[in-house]
């Protein structure tokens, strides 16, 4: 009787650290640990609490499935960073510079690691055990404080001639659009963020439309988020579901550049945004069904992701699964 297999999965965010055990073959993640990732006090000290995290994991695992093997730990994080070398080059978000993290991390464990983007990781585990299981090419488009994503192709991460694939936040929706925060005007971040959709309802709300918006806040248009023009569509405000179906068909605009240019079998939207169900996925669709060529609409599937917070640790777990296999 074979012992069986499994992969820690680490996911480094800015604000959380999140790690979990997965069967080395798929299946539910056992021992899920989140805590705060608390940057400030630097890289080193982050590493250490990963490491206490693992462990504790491991021993979890342990409790409920005695003779079980770890053989690895994937890791992921924000970038840019050198997949070869298991460095960080910088991340402003943790402030680490040329980190090491991957070898760190490794070495004080003895187990062996990979290290691969977040966005990346997150669309891999929807690829492998989410909204994209079964299909050969799969977009992942994550809408939160930013816009990201990743690429699958043939059922491996494509990550570029230098790393940077799936910047999809910036590609170009108005040519001479709104300013960006990576310094350019009109990218599909600049209009459909979870920031940049609450702006966008301010902005409507200061040239004088009328909206519950500004009641459900105190009348402090600081305090707008996309969270709460969502829950105005859901109570039923025009300017709330107008800002919503705007939102929908600029995010449509974009899925349907992806959609003609990479023509995948599967697009997963993951990210706050996707609370906003069908108030904004309906539209979204339809807006991609008017913009993208017919075939590969019809070739096309659109879905909500699936693996919620256990994305990243599923993905980081896969990556580290697919170079043990060579694939």
């Amino acid at each position: 009787m074979s012992v069986p297999r499994w992969i820690i999965g680490v996911d480094i965010g800015g604000t959380n650290l999140v790690v979990g055990a997965v069967p080395f073959d798929g299946g539910p993640v056992l021992g899920l640990v989140t805590r705060p990732t608390e940057a400030r006090r630097g890289g080193h000290s982050v590493v250490e609490r990963v490491v206490r995290m693992v462990r504790d994991v491991r021993a979890a695992l342990s409790d409920a499935h005695p003779g079980a093997e770890v053989v690895g730990v994937g890791i992921g994080s924000p970038g840019p960073l050198d997949r070869e070398t298991g460095v960080v080059i910088k991340t402003p978000n943790l402030a680490w510079e040329n980190f090491p993290v991957r070898d760190l991390v490794s070495d004080a464990l003895g187990l062996p690691a990979t290290l691969d983007n977040d966005a990346n990781c997150a669309t891999y585990g929807e690829w492998w055990l989410g909204a994209g299981r079964g299909s050969r090419h799969l977009v992942g488009l994550t809408i939160g404080t930013g816009i990201g994503g990743g690429l699958v192709v043939d059922g491996r991460i494509f990550h570029g001639a230098s790393d940077a694939a799936g910047e999809f936040g910036h590609m170009t929706i108005d040519f001479h659009g709104r300013k960006c925060a990576c310094g350019n005007y009109g990218c599909l971040e600049a209009y459909a963020s979870g920031p940049n959709i609450a702006a966008r309802a301010v902005e409507g709300i200061e040239a004088g439309a009328e909206t519950i918006l500004v009641d459900q806040v105190g009348g402090a248009l600081d305090r707008i988020t996309a969270a709460t023009v969502y829950e105005g569509a859901v109570a039923g405000d025009p300017y709330a579901n107008e800002v919503l179906r705007e939102t929908a068909k600029i995010l449509g605009a974009g899925v349907a550049n992806l959609v003609n240019g990479l023509n995948p079998d599967v697009v997963v939207i993951a990210g706050g945004v996707v609370r906003a169900g069908d108030l904004l996925l309906a539209p979204l669709r339809e807006s991609v069904r008017q913009r993208a060529f017919r075939s590969a609409v019809e070739a096309c599937a659109i879905r909500v992701a699936e693996l919620g917070e256990t994305a990243g640790v599923v993905g980081a777990a896969g990556v580290f699964r697919a170079e043990a296999l060579g694939s």
